[in-house]
């Protein structure tokens, strides 16, 4: 074999998103890779002032998605930006309290629905998280996949019906069943914001997206297909339409069985596992369907020890038979230690290479 055919591809992640191709060492980045626990990123957050500011400060905004990619080497960086962006740009308040969250004005009512702007009016609102992914597509190393993201509509309307990040999702669910017009109306509308927003980061320069559904799990039976899954199919399809090529990673947290058949339903080209699917039994019923991603439990990037390395090997070899992306089962904590994620990202590349 020449030298050029044993070399990797240039962009890994992609080559096992676009062409469903088993690469050694599997790519791997994380979820919400730019963060608290990294003090650089503490230094930012204190320079642009509030989490909103540096959200919609351009180079503050790129500068925290390129520091774990510099200090790290992650093979993607994860535009830094906040899925309640979509409804502050459709007209609703939003605004952050201290130690306690994002909160938002509700809606719950038909005329809390008709103030809100139709899906094409947010680029204005929108245009320096677009402006974020141009100076991520000039920075970052050659290597490194740019990947944009939203909310998936189920996730951003349990917010925006409870005005706030509830434990079971409650006031959405009592919505849906006291006024389901209105429920499907907004979800509507989220649906279309979510396929212009992540369109316009594909046009400023984003190389694959990720649907994050992270309170998926609360739906049950035809709530998940209705709720879950036929907005991500419409938004993958939208999406395919207008940027043939570029690959859509979707993730229904706590989907559990419905992880199966979720990447052929929706035509998403990889699904992100959460930490309570089994990998196991995710290679038998997920990945024989394409590409997976996850899912170490985010506690041992505070752990690290025998128990990260030896859960780290578990999954790689759960998966190896596959189109594998190394992730974990959710975000990194605040309080991970960013030695056990060097760790972790050594244990990948190491175990990749003894099978080249």
């Amino acid at each position: 074999m020449s030298d050029t055919a044993a070399r990797p591809p240039a962009k890994p992640l992609l080559a096992a998103l676009l062409a469903g191709q088993r690469v050694d060492p599997p790519p791997i980045w994380l979820m919400r890779q730019a963060g608290r626990y990294l003090p650089e990123y503490r230094a930012t957050r204190a320079k642009a002032g509030d989490f909103l500011s540096l959200c919609y400060t351009p180079e503050l905004a790129a500068e925290v998605t390129l520091q774990p990619i510099r200090r790290f080497g992650f093979d993607a960086a994860i535009l830094f930006a906040d899925i309640l962006l979509v409804p502050q740009a459709l007209g609703a308040d939003l605004w952050f309290e201290t130690g306690e969250g994002p909160r938002l004005s509700t809606v719950t009512t038909p005329a809390d629905l008709a103030r809100l702007k139709p899906a094409e009016a947010i680029h204005e609102h929108l245009a320096p998280v677009y402006e974020t992914v141009r100076i991520l597509s000039r920075e970052l190393p050659r290597e490194t996949t740019l990947i944009g993201f939203a909310g998936a509509p189920w996730t951003v309307a349990s917010y925006m019906v409870a005005g706030r990040g509830t434990p079971d999702q409650g006031p959405a669910h009592r919505l849906k069943a006291e006024d389901r017009p209105t429920f499907d109306a907004l979800i509507d509308r989220l649906t279309e914001a979510t396929v212009v927003y992540l369109s316009a980061q594909i046009a400023a320069g984003a190389e694959a997206v990720k649907l994050f559904d992270s309170w998926a799990g609360s739906l049950k039976g035809e709530d998940f297909d209705r709720y879950a899954l036929v907005p991500a199919r419409r938004i993958v399809s939208a999406l395919k339409e207008r940027h043939p090529g570029v690959p859509v990673i979707a993730f229904p947290r706590g989907a559990g069985e419905r992880y199966a058949g979720f990447a052929r339903a929706s035509g998403a080209d990889c699904v992100a596992l959460d930490t309570a699917v089994d990998p196991a039994w995710a290679a038998r019923e997920v990945q024989k369907d394409g590409c997976v991603q996850g899912n170490l439990d985010p506690r041992l990037m505070v752990e690290g020890g025998a128990a990260l390395e030896a859960e780290t090997r578990r999954i790689l070899e759960a998966f190896s038979g596959g189109p594998h992306i190394f992730n974990l089962g959710h975000g990194i904590t605040p309080d991970a230690d960013p030695d056990n994620v060097a760790r972790l990202v050594d244990i990948v590349r190491e175990w990749g290479a003894t099978r080249r």
